[in-house]
């Protein structure tokens, strides 16, 4: 459903809201592609463009590695992925493959308008707290 990137930015973001303790806990680009199965050069270059927008914190060194640049509360499922994924994704109709709205409707456009609503709901109404809570609550 979302792209490569996308799914590997919320994989490391949850991650890290995990494990968050008011960035004190540091984990590596390899511990958390470990965690999560991922490929460790790919994690490291999601984890840089999140660095770069001011999502996460990354230090090099003795000690060093990503954090939340934030309280997991504060940082969307929606503030991840529209990073890495287009916005103008709701034009594109899988039923024939151009413009869908654009004159007559495809049979599936108000479905998938439907769909995608609700699918931003999540993104926009959900924050990486509930990747802390839940393993807090799996780990005590």
């Amino acid at each position: 459903m979302y792209g490569k990137a996308t799914e590997t930015a919320i994989a490391a973001v949850g991650r890290l809201a995990e494990v968050y303790d008011d960035a004190e806990t540091r984990l590596s680009a390899m511990e958390i592609a470990k965690s999560r199965k991922l490929q460790q050069p790919f994690v490291a270059k999601v984890l840089t463009r999140l660095s770069q927008e001011g999502i996460v914190h990354g230090s090099r060194g003795p000690g060093g590695g990503f954090t939340l640049a934030m309280h997991p509360r504060d940082i969307t499922l929606y503030d991840v992925f529209c990073l890495f994924e287009r916005e103008d994704k709701s034009d594109q109709c899988p039923f024939g493959g151009g413009r869908c709205g654009v004159g007559e409707k495809c049979p599936l456009h108000d479905k998938l308008t439907d769909v995608e609503r609700a699918i931003d709901k999540v993104l926009l109404n959900t924050t990486f707290d509930v990747f802390r809570r839940a393993y807090q609550s799996k780990h005590r």
